[in-house]
């Protein structure tokens, strides 16, 4: 199951990530989203757990806890839009 997490501090690092989630289960990828240009982390990341039900466990506890003095938003990831389609 592959998760959105956002408001992540900006000092994070990927390491730090996985060791966040895998108190909850077998976290299988973890990839910090970084500016191509500044390469400093834009403050979201996915999570990608091994089963659906590890992956509920990390959002109901995760979803919403402070951590670095930053309130964390965590779901589930959408499925990414295909590039050059525009919404009507």
């Amino acid at each position: 199951m592959k998760l959105f997490v956002g408001s992540l501090p900006f000092d994070i690092t990927e390491p730090e990530i996985v060791d966040l989630f895998a108190t909850y289960g077998s976290v299988v990828d973890a990839k910090l989203v970084i500016d191509q240009f500044s390469g400093r982390s834009k403050g979201f990341a996915f999570v990608e757990m091994s089963t659906r039900s590890e992956g509920h466990k990390a959002m109901e506890n995760l979803n919403g806890k402070e951590y670095k003095h930053r309130s964390l938003v965590c779901n589930e990831a959408k499925p990414p839009k295909k590039r050059g389609q525009h919404r009507h």
